[in-house]
């Protein structure tokens, strides 16, 4: 049987915990949220509005606490588990995935803020929670430490 790993990769990279939910219903809802995140990720791709890597990130939280197989599919997939992989093991957020969206955040609120006009309140809000998430994506590493 040929190896699906590829020439180069010998074994899975470690996964994050696995803590599947006890409620079977909470396990249902949680692959239906990996799933729409994968699915909005996968847009993602194509629209350089949307980030991918978030809604892999999410993705794959969601996968933790349902599937196993789903968890390792998305850990694993070629194109989007480099990134996932990077994240588990170090937090690393690329400078191209930072400036997206911090670039997006930024055209996304000066469209609530000029065209939508929400009123001061909401505005206020939204830009509260657009500042914290431009802090998180800042406060994360670009790349990964260097080996010793």
């Amino acid at each position: 049987m040929p190896n699906r790993l590829g020439p180069t990769q010998h074994h899975l990279p470690e996964l994050p915990p696995f803590a599947p939910a006890a409620n079977p219903a909470a396990r249902l809802a949680m692959i239906g949220l990996g799933l729409s995140c994968v699915a909005l990720g996968v847009v993602g791709v194509v629209l350089p509005v949307l980030p991918t890597t978030p809604f892999m990130i999410v993705a794959l939280w969601a996968f933790s606490r349902s599937s196993r197989r789903f968890q390792t599919w998305l850990f694993t997939h070629r194109l989007f588990g480099p990134s996932l992989q990077r994240w588990h093991a170090h937090r690393v957020i690329p400078v191209r995935a930072k400036v997206l969206a911090i670039t997006t955040m930024a055209i996304s609120f000066g469209w609530v803020a000029l065209g939508v006009r929400p009123g001061p309140w909401l505005t206020a809000s939204v830009a509260l929670f657009m500042a914290l998430g431009a802090w998180f994506v800042l406060s994360c590493p670009s790349q990964a430490p260097e080996p010793h």
